[in-house]
This record gives structure tokens, sequence and C-alpha cells, in this order.
């Protein structure tokens, strides 16, 4: 650890772009209410548009990978298409565990399917609040590592203004952006429209998306009404893994790393959304009411698993809720409380052949209704000491049904009794508490610490809900809530443009749900005990007017703290001890570095490097298979210059062509089988950017 630490510190000429959170004054929206980033006892960072401008990330997973302590897992490497987020070690279940907001509201959605990354173009967003260790009080379920929040570009801001961008790049890859904006005294509008067609790295990945946004917000007085519409559409190729065994010689990677295992199977995806907020401010009181809704139609066809499925998800929320300032005890306060109901619905169609989902063998219904109610206040015991305190209390009430049609087209029973079946249903009600208690201290002028503990939770989610036994009888269990408590601490020093913040954080996790690959029966279950802890460093140094290097490294070390898994007939062992065993898919070590250069006359260069050490594969709690993911280092860099009527850039990424892989699974039956994804090799993008 200490080696590393010194490399970090050695190449800090590389740091990664500076985020504008070391400026005087930064306002963060995650907060439910605007809050000064600066008053927050808590680790946050914030991504600006310059840093967006200046990174050569083409997804937000690559941008938030950039960041202390958010690694990412990436299948393809075409488009954020199969992307998850990890914050703090949570490894394969790490989308569960960070929360994602888009405008301060929950995207995450109840199901195991990763955020539609790709619906979100870097080209609309405002910016990116990061928040560590932080919402489980304001926003509940699947906030134990903390909240992402992306914000997009308000109407109101922009004026009158058109913009254009395109760009295309390796791989055959056509990429564009139309986006507009008109205000009109109170009333703002604004509207885009993304499209982006690849073939990919891989074959049988061809990935073709396109989204639509609009946007109103209309301001009179004291009242300010926001309306938000989007769609967005996908469809891509799944090539499935390269698989290795070196027992019998097999090495799909060595020999084609490209090529496809499921050369037929594909996804689709058709989702919309609308929403409104109305705020209003009452005194010195604010008062905000959201109403969202959101529906996704998915399509999947996996031809050597012999299954089709079509699933839709329909989510409806009301979020209300208030900001109240006033003084007790001698103290200012500022109260936030506030209420969630968040009613999710899913229908899944099963069957052999995706003809057939007209009049599936089995039919899956599901729902998921959360109540909550929720309070905050942030104390001001001086003016150099602010105190946070929280807690919510949150109820989940599920019920689901699995049916079997044995008049459907697909059904046949060859080798009874080995035939299709059907789960019945389940019924359950289940409920959860979070607490937060917080204080930041700011030192002297320049140097601030905050330490804080809190409680979070996350519950079963639908997809795991629904598993299969040993012989392949579909069944429901409704495991029981995950629960951590987090303690940390850090401190903060800013001068001239200087910045360096250190912190510490551990988090106890009881019955982590998680899938169980080893153990006869269904594969979703709750883990023995585990403990993530680590140290986070996070630092920016304007070198020169012109020049600004920062350093990013983050040491986690993820543990099973005791336990077993029982095993089954079918998997490599019995009793697997996975008592002191690391987690898989968590890197212990992980430094981003990088630099902004400004070289005169409209001219830009940006380089970064992201080192990453060694961890376990998925599916590998024991630590035996012997094989680990190799420690990677991959860097980009970014050319840009501008003009009176835009910016043209010419980007690089993988500049050395590393051949690597962020995601491997290993198999629960054969002792030294093993599949990986294979990642993009050196690939160029040119791209211009107009605006009127």
């Amino acid at each position: 650890m200490l080696r590393l630490a010194c490399l970090a510190a050695l190449l800090a000429a590389f740091a990664s772009p500076v985020h504008s959170q070391n400026e005087d004054s930064v306002v963060v929206n995650a907060t439910r209410f605007p809050e000064d980033v600066r008053r927050l006892p808590a680790s946050v960072t914030v991504i600006t548009p310059d840093d967006i401008a200046n990174s050569a990330a083409r997804t937000l997973p690559e941008l938030l990978s950039e960041q202390v302590g958010i690694a990412m897992k990436d299948f393809y490497g075409n488009n954020a298409a199969v992307t998850s987020i990890d914050m703090r070690g949570f490894g394969i279940s790490g989308g569960q565990n960070t929360l994602i907001l888009l405008d301060g509201r929950r995207i995450t959605d109840a199901d195991l399917s990763s955020v539609q990354w790709s619906s979100f173009p870097l080209a609309g967003i405002e910016r990116i609040e990061i928040l560590r260790g932080v919402g489980a009080v304001l926003y509940g379920d699947g906030a134990t590592s903390g909240v992402i929040n992306i914000v997009t570009r308000s109407p109101l801001k922009q004026g009158a203004a058109l913009e254009a961008f395109g760009r295309i790049a390796t791989y055959n890859t056509r990429e564009g952006q139309l986006y507009g904006a008109y205000t009109s005294g109170n009333l703002g509008i604004n509207a885009s429209i993304y499209g982006l067609t690849s073939d990919g790295y891989r074959a049988n990945n061809r990935n073709e998306q396109q989204n639509n946004t609009a946007n109103l917000r209309w301001a009179l007085g004291d009242t300010t009404l926001d309306v938000r519409l989007g769609t967005d559409r996908q469809d891509l190729g799944l090539p499935g893994a390269r698989r290795i065994q070196p027992s019998i010689g097999l090495n799909e990677y060595a020999a084609d790393p490209r090529g496809a295992q499921t050369p037929q199977d594909y996804a689709s995806r058709d989702g919309s959304r609308a929403g409104a907020t109305l705020a209003h401010a009452l005194g010195d009181t604010e008062l905000s009411l959201g109403l969202d809704w959101r529906n996704k139609q998915l399509r999947s066809l996996f031809v050597q698993q012999f299954r089709a499925q079509g699933d839709s998800m329909t989510m409806l929320s009301l979020t209300p809720r208030a900001r109240m300032p006033f003084q007790l005890g001698g103290f200012d306060h500022r109260l936030t409380i506030g209420a969630d109901w968040y009613s999710w619905s899913f229908d899944s169609r099963r069957d052999v052949a995706v003809e057939n989902l007209g009049q599936p063998l089995n039919r899956i219904q599901a729902t998921q209704k959360n109540q909550a109610f929720y309070f905050q206040d942030l104390i001001e015991l001086s003016s150099a000491t602010r105190l946070d305190l929280g807690w919510r209390s949150e109820r989940v009430r599920y019920a689901a049904t699995d049916t079997l049609d044995t008049t459907a087209p697909g059904f046949a029973c060859p080798f009874p009794p080995f035939c299709p079946a059907a789960a019945g249903t389940a019924r359950d009600t289940q409920s959860q508490d979070a607490w937060d208690l917080g204080l930041r201290h700011a030192f002297m002028r320049g140097v601030t610490g905050f330490a804080r503990a809190g409680r979070s939770y996350r519950f079963v989610n639908i997809d795991e809900l629904y598993d299969f036994d040993p012989f392949g009888n579909p069944q429901f269990q409704i495991l029981q809530p995950q629960h951590a408590q987090t303690y940390e601490a850090g401190i903060e020093w800013r001068a001239r443009g200087h910045f360096l913040r250190a912190g510490l954080f551990r988090t106890d996790v009881t019955n982590e749900i998680h899938l169980d690959p080893f153990t006869a029966g269904i594969g979703n279950t709750n883990l023995p005990p585990s403990r993530r802890q680590g140290l986070e460093l996070d630092s920016a140094w304007q070198a020169t007017a012109s020049l600004r290097l920062t350093a990013r490294y983050a040491y986690t070390d993820a543990r099973f703290v005791q336990g077993a898994l029982p095993g089954g007939p079918f998997a490599i062992g019995t009793s697997l001890d996975i008592a002191g065993k690391y987690v898989p898919l968590v890197p212990q070590h992980k430094l981003n570095a990088g630099f902004v250069w400004d070289a005169g006359g409209g001219s830009r260069l940006t380089g970064s490097l992201m080192a990453v050490s060694s961890q376990y594969m998925d599916n590998d709690e024991p630590n035996t298979l012997g094989v680990k993911i190799p420690r990677t280092v991959v860097a980009d860099v970014k050319y840009a210059h501008g003009f009176s009527w835009g910016r043209v850039s010419l980007s690089v990424n993988n500049l050395f062509n590393q051949s690597y892989y962020s995601y491997a699974i290993r198999s629960p039956f054969v002792g030294d089988r093993y599949a990986v994804y294979p990642l993009p090799g050196r690939t160029i993008g040119l791209s211009a950017e107009f605006k009127m």
C-alpha cells in the first residue's frame, strides 16, 4: 500500500481534470434541496461542464471511473451498453449499492438491469455530483456506498441556443446530437435528439442507440414548475464471453479475443419517462412536490439457453418535501422533511422462442411498493462547525405470481418429471430504518475536517425474487433486507487553486444480498457478514497559470468477516470457507492521474492514466481459482482546439493498445474454467461541436 501511495504522489503530473469544487462556492442538489458543498460533512466531488469537455471519456461510466473510489465493470466497451459502477468496493452488486439520480430523482430501477447510461449523453449534462457514504436517509434503498446525481442542462440558464455535436471513431462508430434551447421571460424550454451506431470491438456487438429529451421550466414569482420528458431506444448484439480452461487447452481469449460465443443473442430496450416538479417558497420555507413516471420494455434472445424473454417495468413515484429554517436552543437549524411513495410493476414473459412471447410458457408478474418518511436537520453550532443528523423509516410490500400456460406453443414435456413448471405466488412486507450523524469543522482558513456515521439498507429487488432449483424448477424467495453501518472521517485543504483531501472509511455489511452460484436451491442468498474499509486521497495542483495537475488514489480492503457457502452436488465443492476472503471484483489499489494544459491560441491538451490492481473474478468468493483479473494500466489523451463557432477534438483512448478486461466470471461447476469479456484496444475518435 505504501509503495502505491508513493507512486501516486510521483505521478501527480498526470492527474485527471480537476473539478470545480475547488472554487469558492459550489452548490449541489443531491441533498434534496440546494446546499453549499463546502458545508457538507461528507466527501463530495462535483464534475463540471469544463471537466466533461476536457476529459477524453466517451461515456458517463468512463468519466466517473476517473474519480477516487469508483470502479467500472464494462462487458463490451460499446457506449456503456452493459456497464455498472461500483463505489467503495461492493463488486458485482455495486450497481445495487450506489444510487444513481437524474436531476435528484431515482433512476436505479427495482431490478438487476444496469442504468441505461447511454440515454444520458455527456453533451446534455450540466454537472455530476458524487456524495460518498451519503444518501440513505434522504433516498433510502440502495444508497449504502453513496449517491451520484446527474444534473442536466436547465432551460432557464441557456437563453436562445442551438448546438450540434458529431463524432466518428474506430469500429465504425457514428455519434451525433442536436440541442436547442429558448427562453422568453420566465419560460424556458430545451430539447435534444441523440443517436449512435457502432459495430463495436467484438463480433455480434453492434449497438444502435437513439434518445430524445424535452424540458420545460416556468418560473413565476415564488413558484417554479419543471416538466421533463424523455425516450430512449437501444438494439444491442450480445457476443457473450471468451472461455478459458487450461486443463483441456481451451483459451478463446488468446485465440480470438474479438470473437463471439453467442453470435445470435441480442437485447433491445424501449424506454420512456415523464415527470414534473412544483416548487414554491412560502417565506423562508421551501416546498417541493415531485411526480415521476417511467416505463421500459426489454426483449432478449439467448439461443444457447433456449430462452427468449420480454419484460416490462413501470415506475410511478410521488415525492413531497419541505425545508424549514428556524432557531432553537440558540442555534440555526435547517430542517428537511419529506415522504417517498414508489410503485413498481413488473411483467415478464418467458419462452423458448421469441415468436411465442405473445403466449409464453411462463408469465411472472410482480409489484413492489415502497413508502418512506424522513427528516434531516442541519444545525449551525458555530460559524465554523456544522452538525448533520437525520433519520428515515421505509416499508416495502411485495406480491408476485408465476403462471404456466400448458397450451402455449412452446410447451413440451419429453422427459417427465423434468417439465416446465411455475413458482406459484409470494407475498411479504419488510421494514428498515436508516440514520445519519455528521460533523464538519473549519480548523483554520482553507482547512476543514469531517466525520460521520450512519446506517443504510437495501431491499431485495424484483429480479432477485425469482430463480431455479438444481432440477430447473422456478422458485420465489424473498430474502432478508441487507443493512450496513458506515463510519468515515476526512480532512481537506484548499489554497490558491491547490486541493488535497484524505479520508478513511469502514462499512460493516450484514445480510448482503448476492448471487450464490455454488449452493443448491435458489441462487440468490443473504451472504455472511462482510467489511469494506479503505483510504481515499484526492489532490490537485495548479502548477502554472496554464497547467493543472491532480492525482487520485484509493485503497479498498473488502473481505468477508466469517462464514461459508454451503455448496451443492453440482458445484465445485461443499462448505466453501469464505471467512477472511476478499470480495470478488474489488481491486485493492486504484490510481488515477492526468493533466490539463492550455497550450494557447484556443488549444488544450489533456491526458489521463488509470492503474487498477488485480482482483478476484466474479463467483470466486472462496478465492481458490488461482487466477485473477490482471492489473491494468490504461491511458487516454485528447487534443481540442476552439473556434468562434465551436470546437474540434481528437481523442485516443487506450493509447498504448492494452489487451485487458474489467469483468471475468468463474464457473461454479468446473474447477479451472472461467470466462472473460475483452474490452477494445486503441480507439481513435474525431468530434466537432457547433454553437450558435
